[in-house]
């Protein structure tokens, strides 16, 4: 993790509170969740703790907000539905996706296994990762897949996900995309 400083480091007017996000996902992605301060956080944004303090209030609500922005921009940008909308090219760019900025990634299984430690953020987990899910399902109806194959398809994927966040092997992920599509294909035939 590293540290922005100088006039540069300073994000525009409007921006700030999306630099925060950024910068609280960098810190955990990197050092985990004991990791996360007003101070850390301060320092990879290149602010003061005030800022952060003032924008959030609690480093609860920080991380809150923080894996629903990450949710968020996984899901707008992750382009399950390719622009050609055929099955052989559902979730094409997943490992580049991934290769762009696997701190998004990181800090979202970060926060994962802490909410078994701390019942009190699974509800927010558990109900942002529902957003995948329907991002799944709405997926699987552009290619008049059978509902029923959205939690196995979402598993697949999270797991081609963690595995290239954690191992590195953006090959692996894209060999994993193709045969989940024949499966999907397969599948579909089949009904």
């Amino acid at each position: 993790m590293t540290a922005v400083t100088g006039e540069d480091a300073r994000p525009g007017y409007g921006e700030g509170r999306e630099a925060l996000l950024a910068a609280a996902v960098r810190v955990v992605a990197h050092g985990g969740l004991r990791k996360l301060t007003y101070r850390s956080v301060a320092a990879e944004a290149g602010v003061t703790h005030g800022l952060v303090a003032h924008h959030f209030g609690s480093l609860d609500t920080l991380l809150e907000q923080a894996l629903q922005w990450c949710v968020e921009r996984s899901i707008e940008t992750s382009s399950l539905v390719p622009a050609s909308g055929r099955l052989e090219d559902f979730a094409a760019p997943l490992a580049d996706f991934i290769a762009a900025d696997p701190d998004l990634q990181a800090f979202q299984y970060e926060l994962k296994l802490e909410a078994n430690r701390r019942p009190e953020l699974r509800h927010h987990v558990e109900t942002l990762y529902d957003a995948y899910r329907d991002a799944v399902r709405a997926a699987l109806a552009c290619f008049d897949v059978p509902q029923e194959m959205a939690e196995t398809v979402f598993a697949a994927l999270d797991g081609l996900v963690f595995h290239q966040v954690t191992a590195g092997t953006p090959v692996r992920t894209e060999e994993g995309v193709v045969m989940l599509r024949r499966l999907l294909a397969a599948y579909r035939a089949q009904t």
